[in-house]
């Protein structure tokens, strides 16, 4: 299974740790969205910058 995450708050003025994390998970600007495989890598980045995204199940 499959998880759709979109970048819905802007990355300006976040911790460099948590921007670093949304661009490797291939989000840069607002609108954007990627697929990501449901595994622990992918779930700890969308712990840490669960305050900015918006996460489905696909």
């Amino acid at each position: 299974m499959a998880k759709k995450i979109k970048l819905v708050k802007s990355l300006i003025g976040r911790k460099d740790s948590h921007i670093a994390t949304a661009n490797s998970l291939g989000l840069h600007k607002i609108g954007d969205t990627t697929v990501q495989p449901d595994n622990a890598a992918t779930n700890g980045k969308i712990k840490t910058i669960g305050y900015l995204i918006e996460v489905t199940d696909e």
